[in-house]
């Protein structure tokens, strides 16, 4: 068993296997929900932010890193989060090895910290907050560098291609913005970590997780893919069973997580002294029909949920399209967050991608979901076969090819230069890009802009290239009373058929004027 010497001497082997962790999640279902306990409060609450700051994990002791004593293996070397005031819930780690587990018991031996920390008075069932994986343990600098997290809820998330954390994935979101009930926040409780004895950098790292909620039950496996070139992307194939042991309103599958306070648009640009500030800046949707959608982020005045109804779709995901640094100017480098592309490998039936904005006025809040609900009422009993991949990297791994894609939408007043400006009519231009599409509109040609609004009325529509480049910009104005909120829709055609992707966007003027246009009547 892959364990350090005191870890091992503390627990006895398990059989284990995923099967057993479905039937697991499926008997829970029929039972009351007992929430997972505390692990020693009174020692915990005395962890806060400035005593959690001093513990430290010895990496030396990392299973899987190859040092003396971890392991009779090496491969992602494993690093555990310690519990807090601000982290309570303990979650139970196991390592799996040839169909055995063995709990990781916890131990201040883990840990470098000072002799006074409450730490030291954890019992050994308390368990641990969560973990992460590191680079291959050849690496140089693999004790410093992460990959993969696990930490809170059912949250998870990684690095792409640019090594930066951003967004997050979740196992599950439940009530997600339903009105008069608060969201349920189910837990993986323990997680089981299983790496193939003299496996490669390109062999997965196995992570089974059991999830308990309230409403819910669920097994997880996630078969998860870093590699050695750090500018590939991070892969996880994810196999699920959700067993519901209550009625759900809003059954929110292969959920993803975000944060946008403001782009090149939108009021909030004015609060700040950053260009843009997102962890992502779309959603994007390939629908079961073959249609490529581009719905930019907004941050509401309200709590919002959009659905985009589907039959089987090829895919969704939340992109951090603008990668430009120049657009961000902040060392934080929101320009190299991943983008998480939600690949479904068995087909998901009817239903519809929903997308949930919530206002914010900073960027530490996560503010943006974006998960699948299936057709159908989510009754107690009801169960879910989930079989999907979750691609982290800088843009669509499933590019559309012979369609241009949106790239910046801007949003002003309305009407034309050097002239009068009604009143209550706003200006949208949209910019899209890919060169070997856009290259192929004859000179002097200009593509028609086929544009609807759900309320309101829409005018001076046209399409230009952008000087010295091969970006083309769709323009159009659209009158809308202050109170009202627009769902609109556009793309560009040439000859009859799509030269874009179709742009969606929700509008009401306070969002992204700070104050309402006035003419100069």
């Amino acid at each position: 068993m892959l364990l350090p010497a005191f870890a091992l001497a503390a627990n006895e082997p398990q059989s284990f296997s995923y099967d057993a962790l479905v039937e697991r999640a499926r008997s829970m279902a029929g039972t009351t929900y007992r929430p997972p306990a505390l692990p020693a409060p009174e020692v915990v609450q005395q962890i806060d932010y400035a005593r959690h700051g001093e513990l430290v994990f010895d990496t030396q002791r990392a299973p899987f890193s190859g040092q003396p004593g971890t392991s009779d293996s090496a491969g992602y070397p494993l690093v555990f989060f310690p519990l807090g005031k601000y982290a309570p819930k303990g979650v139970h780690l196991f390592m799996v090895d040839q169909g055995a587990a063995v709990e990781i018991p916890y131990s201040a031996d883990f840990f470098d910290m000072p002799a006074d920390n409450p730490a030291r008075k954890l019992p050994a069932d308390a368990g641990f907050a969560g973990f992460r994986l590191q680079e291959w343990h050849t690496a140089e600098d693999w004790a410093r560098q992460d990959w993969v997290a696990f930490q809170g809820a059912s949250y998870f998330r990684s690095i792409g291609a640019d090594g930066q954390y951003g967004q997050s994935a979740r196992g599950i979101a439940i009530d997600a913005a339903v009105a008069d009930k608060p969201e349920e926040f189910p837990d993986f409780t323990e997680f089981y970590i299983e790496q193939t004895s003299g496996a490669s950098p390109e062999t997965p790292v196995t992570v089974y997780a059991l999830l308990d909620g309230p409403s819910v039950t669920g097994a997880y496996r996630l078969r998860m893919t870093r590699g050695l070139d750090r500018t590939a992307p991070v892969s996880m194939e994810v196999e699920a069973r959700v067993f519901l042991r209550e009625d759900v309103e809003r059954l929110g599958l292969m959920p993803l997580t975000s944060m946008f306070w403001f782009g090149e648009y939108g009021a909030e640009r004015l609060k700040d002294w950053r260009p843009e500030v997102h962890d992502s800046d779309g959603l994007a949707l390939w629908t079961g029909s073959g249609e490529r959608i581009w719905r930019p982020l907004n941050n509401p005045d309200a709590t919002r949920v959009s659905a985009f109804a589907d039959e089987n779709p090829k895919g969704f995901g939340l992109m951090q399209r603008d990668r430009n640094f120049d657009h961000y100017q902040d060392g934080v480098f929101y320009d190299r967050r991943p983008s998480v592309w939600v690949e479904p490998l068995k087909p998901l039936g009817k239903g519809s991608v929903q997308l949930l904005e919530i206002p914010t006025d900073d960027e530490i809040h996560d503010n943006i979901g974006a998960f699948w609900v299936p057709e159908g009422k989510a009754s107690k009993g009801s169960s879910y076969d989930l079989h999907y991949r979750l691609h982290w990297q800088n843009l669509s791994p499933v590019p559309a090819t012979t369609i241009a894609q949106a790239i910046a939408t801007r949003i002003g007043r309305g009407g034309q230069p050097g002239h009068a400006r009604p009143d209550n009519v706003y200006n949208f231009t949209v910019e899209f890009d890919r060169p070997e599409v856009l290259r192929q509109i004859p000179y002097g040609v200009f593509p028609e802009v086929k544009v609807s609004t759900s309320v309101g009325e829409i005018s001076r529509t046209f399409a230009r290239p952008v000087p010295n480049g091969n970006v083309w910009r769709a323009s159009f104005d659209l009158e809308l009373a202050p109170d009202q909120v627009a769902d609109l829709r556009m793309y560009m055609e040439l000859d009859g058929k799509p030269l874009t992707e179709t742009w969606l966007y929700q509008f009401k003027p306070e969002w992204a004027l700070d104050v309402a246009p006035q003419s100069n009547n």
